[in-house]
């Protein structure tokens, strides 16, 4: 079968690999699609997976069951969850894998068959596309739904997105779904574009002028009720404190390294909280799915599909930030 992997410095590559074959507890997925997370570019731009690929949002059709799996069927259509649980603790019982300390991440989903807990599979409606259920499933859709429930207070109405790569851009979505007014912040003219398109009322070109300022002069002066940092970069962590209200809530997307924060200035004294959202809990893809059914235009946020031997095209489009949702396809 054919499969992408990511050799490092930029070069990607489609090449044979083996079969996938399931163990216990574990299915094969024919692929029918996949979308390119930003989290991927770390092994893009650096040294490489030597396994494949770090994919882990796709969807297709249960191909084979491992030993023990019950509750699903050779042909069903399915989206993955790629954070399976243990299925055994207090948090599996919930539906809360994240939090599962025996949890376990499934990726090389680039590829044209793929390996993935029974348990954490999703079964996709019918009229539900495969498009939809790409961003249902992964974490595309899944990281902006589970931050809109941990800032769902209703006095928080002016919501700043620093970043509005794949993920910001799906804050913006859900965000403005929800009725809240959005200002976007990122350095790249196209994806503020895309933004105000997904319902953001204000663009905040941070190349142009100062992000913080400007969020604070479209805020009256006061700052914006919540920050949320989608880039995953120490200067747009600490805009996000410098730009929200004084008790008002700063929220971590954007995965990075240690940057420094004084305990007393960005949070103390103004009373400010900060909280992380990864990815999302097994259990809300009903939730998400009402939503999507309720209106929310999920499939707004992909503009590119290429086909699987133009996977390499697709990595650059998306890297040179001239995407959004980049989808890989297989038939």
């Amino acid at each position: 079968m054919r499969t992408v992997r990511l050799a490092g410095k930029g070069i990607v590559q489609v090449i044979e690999a083996a079969e996938p074959a399931p163990g216990a507890g574990e299915v094969v997925i024919e692929t029918a699609i996949s979308a390119i997370c930003g989290s991927e570019l770390h092994a893009y731009h650096g040294d490489g997976l030597p396994q494949g690929n770090n994919g882990h949002e796709a969807v297709g059709t249960v191909a084979r069951l491992g030993e023990g799996v019950t509750g699903l069927a050779i042909g069903q259509r399915v989206g993955v969850s790629a954070i399976a649980g243990c299925g055994n603790c207090v948090y599996c019982a919930k539906g809360q894998y994240t939090w599962c300390s025996g949890r376990k991440f499934y990726g090389n989903m680039h590829a044209e068959r793929f390996l993935a807990a029974a348990n954490a599979c999703h079964s996709l409606p019918d009229g539900i596309s495969w498009e939809a259920g790409v961003l249902l499933t992964g974490d595309g859709l899944g990281v902006p739904y589970h931050t809109s429930k941990k800032i769902a207070a209703p006095e928080n109405r002016t919501v700043a997105v620093f970043g509005v790569g794949p993920i910001g851009l799906g804050n913006v979505l859900v965000q403005a779904h929800l009725g809240r007014r959005l200002i976007a912040v990122d350095i790249v003219a196209s994806r503020l574009e895309t933004a105000k398109r997904l319902g953001a009322a204000y663009a905040v070109n941070a190349s142009e002028a100062d992000p913080v300022e400007q969020v604070r002069a479209l805020t009256r002066g006061e700052g914006a009720d919540v920050c949320i940092e989608a880039a995953g970069r120490p200067e747009t962590a600490l805009a996000c404190f410098a730009a929200v209200r004084t008790g008002g809530t700063v929220v971590f997307n954007g995965e990075q390294g240690a940057i420094s924060l004084s305990p007393s200035d960005h949070f103390i004294r103004r009373d400010i909280t900060a909280i992380g959202a990864w990815f999302y809990h097994f259990s809300e893809f009903g939730p998400m799915l009402e939503l999507y059914r309720n209106g929310l235009r999920i499939t707004d946020l992909i503009t590119h599909h290429y086909p699987i031997g133009e996977a390499a095209s697709a990595y650059e489009t998306f890297s040179a930030r001239r995407s959004a949702k980049t989808i890989i396809d297989y038939h």
